[in-house]
């Protein structure tokens, strides 16, 4: 019962931040998701632009882990700055609709596992353990970062803007 409660609310949780981004991305001016604060700092739009281009690898990492007894993870290795041309022309709006398009195909394959998969171990090479729960939980916290480091850029002064 308690794995199926950990299972549960992490399915819930990664449902829940598709309403959230939406919002938040939503109040925010069309201009500022542009705006780049310093010049080593992604953009909003690069934010979200990275947010759908990851869901489309992530999603294979957990068909990988139905498909695989023992998958072996390569790691994903994100550019410096996300290419200006994979996401560009999208409108901030656009890019948390693949966003949530991404999201609801991820919960389809989650709610819809083969008994067994949660508790598979993979290989991955950055790890000292990787499995089939701590992917879940690492695309909730990689939602999270990101969603988290929108809100910073958004909404703080250039001087309260920390670099991480």
């Amino acid at each position: 019962m308690e794995d199926n409660m950990v299972e549960k609310n992490l399915i819930d949780a990664l449902r829940l931040n598709v309403p959230v981004l939406r919002g938040f991305v939503a109040a925010i001016p069309e201009a500022e998701l542009t705006r780049r604060r310093r010049p080593e700092f992604w953009t909003i739009h690069e934010h979200l632009g990275h947010l759908v281009v990851t869901q489309v690898m992530l999603c294979r990492r957990i068909e990988l882990f139905i498909k695989e007894e023992r998958p072996v993870i390569v790691p994903y290795v994100p550019e410096d700055r996300p290419k200006p041309e994979s996401s560009a022309a999208k409108s901030g709006r656009e890019l948390v609709e693949g966003f949530a398009r991404w999201r609801e195909k991820q919960l389809g394959l989650l709610e819809s596992c083969p008994p067994g998969t949660w508790a598979k171990t993979a290989e991955h090479p950055e790890y000292l353990s990787y499995g089939f729960e701590i992917l879940v939980r690492h695309i909730l916290l990689h939602d999270c970062y990101h969603m988290n480091r929108i809100e910073e850029l958004w909404l703080l002064k250039d001087e309260f803007i920390k670099n991480w």
